[in-house]
């Protein structure tokens, strides 16, 4: 197994790295040891708040993983179009004037649609907020954003199956380094990336592989990426929520056609629509 002392952002031609010491410098990074049948994206978003359906990305920052072992780090900031409160930017550190000149998501979104076409996704919580909320900026912005197929690897799940932590201590864990500058994107990124390459050489019974880690990481009975409708035990879709929790999505609007209404009219995300929709769409002409 090859390792290098360097850290990948360091690697980078003419990066200006943003860490005034680096957090990866003189540590043993290794060659990973995942099973890849496609490329991964291991990425992370900060953002003007928790709210998918409300809030904003002002910053993502990406490592696209290749079957080859090659590695790519992207990290971008945006307009995010709305304030950021002072409490959310005391956490992350990125205040309105910061990005006041940078694009919008909307004006980078077919780009990065294209660059992350064809790949698999994983993160740090991801699974429950920065996949859904980068697939609603992407349908704000009317792009054809694909995800039929991919798989979802949550370092975050797998770690608290396991351990039940925080990135940092999970980061202080598997790796035995202290997260300095933790909430920024491109720290914790490359902190989420390590862990998840930490995890698969620690429990080698949950798999190095696509299939096995996204089976893990909880979201392979999922219809939205809200977690609003799954699919039940005989492959049907049922409500995940509420006073229909449990009752398939077609019976319901059968029996009370108003429901889809509601859920249409009120603060769901764009996804969570989007599949109510089609669900909705698909039965018709049946009995």
């Amino acid at each position: 197994m090859q390792a290098q002392k360097a850290c990948i952002f360091c690697l980078k031609k003419n990066n200006k790295h943003k860490q005034t010491k680096c957090i990866i410098a003189t540590q043993i990074i290794k060659i990973m040891n995942l099973n890849l049948k496609r490329p991964l994206i291991i990425f992370d978003l900060e953002t003007t708040g928790i709210s998918i359906s409300k809030d904003r990305i002002v910053e993502m920052a990406s490592i696209k993983i290749g079957i080859d072992g090659s590695e790519e780090v992207k990290s971008e900031r945006f307009n995010p179009t709305i304030p950021i409160p002072a409490e959310v930017s005391a956490i992350h550190g990125i205040f309105d004037e910061d990005v006041t000149d940078k694009p919008t998501f909307a004006e980078k979104a077919k780009e990065y649609a294209d660059y992350f076409k064809g790949c698999d996704f994983g993160g740090f919580n991801s699974n429950k907020f920065d996949f859904p909320m980068l697939v609603e900026e992407m349908l704000r912005a009317n792009v054809d954003f694909d995800i039929e197929g991919r798989k979802f690897v949550d370092v975050q799940r797998i770690f608290h199956q396991m351990e039940q932590r925080t990135l940092s201590a999970a980061y202080k864990f598997y790796c035995n380094k202290n997260l300095e500058n933790a909430h920024s994107a491109e720290a914790d990124t490359i902190a989420t990336y390590e862990v998840l390459k930490a995890q698969i050489e620690k429990y080698q019974d949950i798999g190095n592989d696509m299939e096995s880690l996204h089976k893990i990481s909880g979201q392979a009975n999922l219809v939205d990426l809200a977690g609003r409708i799954v699919m039940n035990d005989k492959g049907e879709e049922v409500f995940n929520f509420g006073k229909h929790k449990g009752k398939m999505v077609s019976y319901v609007f059968k029996n009370e056609p108003g429901y889809y209404q509601w859920m249409m009219d009120n603060d769901f995300s764009l996804d969570t629509k989007r599949k109510l929709t089609k669900i909705k769409l698909a039965g018709f002409g049946k009995k």
